[in-house]
């Protein structure tokens, strides 16, 4: 049976990785330094152009993307040895979406699809893994979608982003060879981690036969993604040409990965930094994040529905108050005991 979120029961891993606090704090600082240079104007704006067309629009695409994301997940349990149904991991991760755009943090749904799963299979240590790994492959196409963009499409930060990869490329390759001559001897804690409970997120993610399909996924995900922050654009009100918006939607997708308080924080910051960058201007960017922030709620919704049926369905099945105590008084019948 399915515990509610409130009654999950957290890996020990996990206790000392919630400083819920801490992200909350973060969060609130960079939307007050937004409220401090742009106002509150941008963000009545953006409520204000929301229409019915938007949220239809966004809730389509996010069909897609959580198809995506649940497909993706299922190759990545597979490949660890654990089966993770299609129809059963899209429930999961919109409900999983939907937990983490309406709480701080942006990872509690993870965690709480995470220990559902693990309950179900009978090992919560490989069902977090498998959602890390499936988290953690998304997150690095993401990166490299969005440090591709920025590298190749015309903006005013091109050349600083080609450097960036240049120096990003000669430290990974330089670390890589300085790891191959030393690991022999040395085996420090984040070696042991890659041997024992970070290899099956490696193996997962990066088997043979499964990651040209994580890669697809990954790929059709973030365009749908990018999709909706466009649609977000054009509803504030930006004429921007989709081309020239490309790579700094990537780039506040990457920040709304941050921690953040609900889903807002970083996404509104980047966008207005972004925007101004782009000559847009940061008050477009910030109505174009919370068009953006509104329409991604709205289209996590279904996830609401799916933990309010699961509440509704325990409580139909719950016995009824007093019921147990009557129960026991009964005389039992022949052969039987009481009922318990």
């Amino acid at each position: 049976m399915q515990e509610s979120p409130s009654r999950v029961c957290w890996p020990a891993g996990l206790r000392h990785h919630r400083p819920a606090w801490l992200r909350a704090l973060t969060a609130v600082t960079i939307l007050t330094v937004v409220l401090w240079r742009v106002g509150t104007g941008p963000f009545l704006a953006g409520l204000a152009h929301v229409d019915l067309w938007s949220l239809a629009a966004a809730s389509g695409i996010a069909v897609v993307t959580t198809l995506c994301c649940a497909w993706r997940w299922t190759l990545v349990a597979r490949a660890m040895g654990v089966d993770v149904p299609l129809r059963g991991a899209l429930g999961a991760c919109y409900r999983s979406q939907f937990v983490n755009v309406a709480t701080p943090g942006g990872i509690l749904g993870d965690v709480d699809r995470a220990v559902r799963h693990g309950r179900t299979v009978g090992d919560t240590g490989v069902a977090l893994r498998s959602v890390v790994g499936e988290r953690l492959a998304g997150q690095l196409v993401l990166v490299a979608m969005a440090g591709s963009a920025l590298c190749l499409l015309p903006s005013p930060v091109r050349p600083t982003a080609r450097l960036a990869a240049a120096v990003l490329v000669g430290g990974a390759v330089a670390a890589g060879l300085l790891l191959m001559g030393v690991r022999s001897r040395v085996r420090p804690a984040w070696a042991r981690w890659l041997g024992q409970g970070g290899g099956g997120v490696r193996a997962g993610a990066l088997a043979r036969h499964t990651w040209p399909g994580i890669l697809l996924a990954s790929a059709v995900a973030v365009c749908g993604h990018v999709l909706t922050f466009i649609v977000a654009a054009r509803t504030a009100g930006s004429g921007a040409p989709a081309l020239q918006l490309l790579p700094w939607a990537l780039i506040v997708l990457v920040a709304a990965g941050l921690p953040n308080l609900a889903g807002w924080g970083p996404r509104e910051g980047v966008a207005a930094w972004a925007f101004g960058a782009g000559g847009w201007g940061a008050e477009q960017g910030v109505a174009t994040a919370v068009v953006y922030g509104v329409m991604v709620f709205v289209a996590t919704l279904p996830g609401a529905v799916l933990l309010v049926t699961a509440g509704i369905r325990r409580a139909t099945r719950a016995p009824r108050v007093g019921q147990g105590r009557s129960t026991p008084a009964r005389a039992p019948a022949a052969g039987g005991t009481p009922h318990e």
